[in-house]
């Protein structure tokens, strides 16, 4: 896996050998971003990665500018490859890992706002409803903040009930959902 463009593009990226994760396509990554990079200036934003896995999108929006990422995995042998990750492109002063379960952290007062946040669930994983409705109720985005998810097409009919909002993209068998505070 690799960075796609900005300050460490072209960079390869430890991927946690596990079943697990399931990283973003670079295909997919860099239609997300090219998308982003036309509603949002990257430059010093608060990302928050959920749902981390292999970190390869709280990396890419880092490389792109971002001033710091959190990257939310509950898994530790997974979180120890993001570290590695962190260690080897040496920023440790722009990243933080919390190691907590998805539903959970969302249910937490947020430390702080976030402009971007990026949720790639396990396709199949249905708790991706609970966590949107309470990134949304605790006030996890800053007002022009950008909430994007991850979906397959073949939990579409779920997620447009329980999102209630059809997918702004489809690319291959991904959807991307947006969500913007209300």
């Amino acid at each position: 896996m690799r960075i796609i463009s900005g300050e460490f593009g072209g960079r390869r990226l430890k991927v946690p050998q596990s079943s697990l994760v399931r990283p973003t396509t670079d295909k997919v990554k860099g239609s997300i971003f090219n998308y982003l990079s036309n509603k949002i200036s990257f430059e010093m934003i608060n990302v928050c990665d959920i749902y981390a896995g292999s970190g390869s999108l709280g990396f890419e929006a880092l490389s792109r500018g971002a001033g710091l990422v959190d990257f939310i995995e509950k898994n530790f042998k997974v979180s120890m490859v993001i570290k590695e990750n962190i260690d080897t492109l040496k920023v440790n002063s722009r990243c933080r890992i919390i190691r907590s379960e998805a539903v959970k952290f969302s249910k937490t007062t947020p430390q702080k706002k976030y402009d971007l946040i990026l949720a790639d669930p396990p396709f199949f994983k249905d708790d991706i409803h609970e966590v949107v409705r309470n990134l949304l109720n605790e006030e996890f985005l800053n007002e022009d903040g950008i909430l994007l998810v991850e979906r397959s097409i073949q939990t579409e009919k779920k997620d447009v009930q329980e999102f209630g909002h059809e997918p702004f993209k489809k690319i291959g068998d991904s959807l991307i959902y947006e969500f913007t505070p209300e």
